[in-house]
């Protein structure tokens, strides 16, 4: 099986920034000589099946819609496979949908994943595709979770029903997948639903909404039908105890799911908090890159430039670019990220992070939003810029604006996370967690209840499937989290390197001094931070991290009381510049020149109002 390169399509419908946004080689397109469209509802393993058929990586997630563009590879045969994302049908009730529906409708064949434990919901795309007459091949996936419920189909009967071959596999584990180029060649078109028309005039009926309720109606009663005549199960089995649909159900439960929750946020303060931060970047950045990489570089450019010189201190100063920049990305940045995406991977792929969605969507209701927002939301904890394009997942425009909203002010990233939660215990740990989540969530909650107050219209409802509770694949897991951490460096490392510079630049010029000066009413005295913290907010306009990075080298300066304020007003403040430009890209420059002047004024404001109240109580 060849091995290509993943992709995101180039139509500015599906890709709008971010960094997995790039093009196949017109090379690769002019050369490939089909187009295959892989379609899916979502947790069928869609993903899984791409990244086996190409080679390549993608976000496999248990979430619809975290793959709004489509990744895009080569596979064997010279074909381009284009991953579209997870939809119901192919309709426009939403901008997936459309997305979907042009990348399949466009396709020369399609490769349509079925899940055998939802085979009613999953069957109405792929009849809904059939109509259309596109040429296909049904991967049924997940037979080994159908069995263990005592799911049984009789698949030649639904190869003839369906009139299209029909390849029963196990994605996970890899059974059955070498079976799916093979039968390319025989994809064929479908048996249509009865007295369906041509897809032409079909398309000019699902336009109108009336006649496409109408229509959808008939296909839902012939795919009853159908099911019914393919479908059995296997009582003994069906009434077996399984521990994974009890944790499942008690997970849902809401009680149990904020203990459970709440134990998953101790966990990562354990994890990540204690043992990453304090331990390991203990070894990585005080042992390795202070004891010998830092003094190696500035011994190397000493040999050829006068420590005072202008040119070392950039290059290799306090905050010089081979020395800050390597110091923090290797030696710290790098090992709290890559322990986070391993406890988020974990997290998605056992099954827990789509119950999360159904737990908070009574909550995101009353801002406006339903638990599908929860999709970017969660995003946005790994980057603000790949969870604002995800917001095209949500219905309207009015939850998009809330959400992005939400994601430029209240949601700090992972980098960010990854410094707050190393710096949380010198500002006085669980007390400052509690504070530090407390002015963050009742900022959400003020913002998000003002826009939802303001904003004409209201929240759509939710639908949501939720996968099996599962046990996570190591290997899953350790290519999610190695290729999330290299594409957050790639993106990341040159803006650090940006950022020392700059910085680096105004500290020989006087413009260091100056700007400290400029921002010491703020700082000084609306925050009660030193002066020299102006450093951070410089260097948080670059990179959000970045700041953090800064703080994280002043934190032995600041009394618990000021880190705990300087944290708050970080994560509130700016967006970096990546996040600002998909922001701009995807709102529109009003709005987001709006987000940028509102997230100083409520970072400062609200910064300001935390470090008086801290004072005032006493609290840590």
């Amino acid at each position: 099986m060849s091995s290509g390169r993943a992709t995101v399509a180039s139509d500015p419908h599906v890709c709008s920034g971010g960094p997995h946004c790039s093009t196949v080689s017109d090379i690769a397109i002019d050369n490939a000589t089909e187009t295959i469209a892989l379609a899916g509802n979502p947790n069928v393993g869609k993903s899984v099946v791409f990244n086996a058929l190409t080679g390549l990586y993608t976000n496999v997630s248990n979430f619809p819609g975290t793959t709004v563009g489509i990744p895009s590879g080569m596979m064997e045969g010279n074909r381009l496979l284009k991953d579209t994302p997870g939809v119901y049908g192919i309709s426009k009730f939403s901008e997936e949908e459309m997305v979907a529906e042009k990348a399949i409708l466009a396709a020369d064949k399609v490769i349509n994943v079925m899940s055998a434990l939802s085979l009613e919901r999953d069957i109405f795309l792929t009849q809904h595709v059939i109509d259309y007459q596109k040429p296909m091949v049904v991967v049924l996936n997940q037979m080994d979770e159908a069995e263990k419920n005592g799911v049984i189909i009789d698949i030649p009967k639904l190869e003839a029903l369906l009139g299209v071959p029909v390849i029963p596999t196990v994605a996970v584990t890899g059974e059955g997948l070498n079976q799916i180029i093979p039968t390319l060649s025989q994809a064929r078109v479908g048996n249509p639903m009865p007295d369906c028309p041509d897809p032409e005039q079909l398309k000019a009926l699902e336009d109108n909404p009336v006649q496409r309720l109408h229509i959808y109606g008939l296909r839902r009663q012939y795919i009853n039908a159908l099911v019914h005549q393919v479908l059995s199960n296997n009582e003994a089995k069906k009434q077996t105890f399984s521990f994974s649909r009890l944790l499942g159900k008690l997970l849902l439960n809401p009680v149990v799911g904020a203990i459970s929750g709440l134990m998953a946020m101790v966990a990562l303060y354990q994890i990540v908090g204690i043992w990453i931060s304090v331990n390991l970047v203990d070894i990585t950045e005080k042992k390795l890159m202070l004891g010998y990489i830092v003094p190696g570089i500035q011994a190397l450019f000493s040999s050829f430039l006068p420590k005072t010189s202008a040119l070392y201190t950039i290059l290799a100063g306090e905050f010089g670019v081979f020395t800050m920049s390597i110091q923090y990305i290797f030696g710290v940045l790098f090992p709290l990220i890559l322990g986070f995406y391993i406890y988020i991977s974990i997290l998605e792929d056992c099954g827990y992070l789509p119950r999360i969605a159904v737990l908070c969507d009574g909550l995101l209701t009353k801002i406006g939003l339903n638990g599908r927002a929860v999709i970017p939301i969660i995003l946005g904890f790994g980057c603000v810029t790949m969870a604002t394009v995800s917001t095209r997942v949500l219905t309207s425009e009015r939850e998009r604006t809330i959400a992005s909203t939400i994601l430029a002010i209240t949601i700090p990233c992972s980098a960010q996370i990854a410094v707050i939660v190393a710096l949380m215990a010198m500002a006085g740990g669980l007390k400052a967690w509690a504070v530090f989540i407390g002015v963050l969530s009742l900022v959400l909650i003020v913002m998000g209840t003002a826009l939802n107050k303001l904003l004409p219209g209201k929240s759509t409802s939710l639908i949501l499937d939720l996968p099996p509770m599962r046990v996570p694949s190591l290997k899953n897991i350790a290519r999610k989290t190695w290729v999330r951490t290299m594409v957050f460096l790639k993106e990341a490392s040159p803006l650090f390197i940006l950022g020392s510079l700059l910085v680096s630049v105004m500290q020989v010029t006087g413009l260091l001094g100056l700007s400290e000066r400029l921002l010491a009413p703020l700082t000084v005295d609306l925050l009660h931070l030193p002066t020299q913290t102006a450093q951070i907010f410089i260097m948080g306009m670059v990179r959000r991290d970045f700041g953090g990075a800064g703080l994280y080298f002043l934190a032995h300066q600041l009394s618990a009381t000021q880190i705990l304020t300087a944290l708050i007003t970080i994560a509130l403040f700016v967006p970096c510049i990546a996040s600002f430009t998909v922001i701009a890209k995807e709102r529109g420059t009003r709005e987001s020149v709006m987000l940028l002047a509102g997230s100083w004024l409520i970072a400062f404001a609200v910064g300001a109002l935390t470090v008086r109240a801290i004072e005032l109580s006493g609290i840590l």
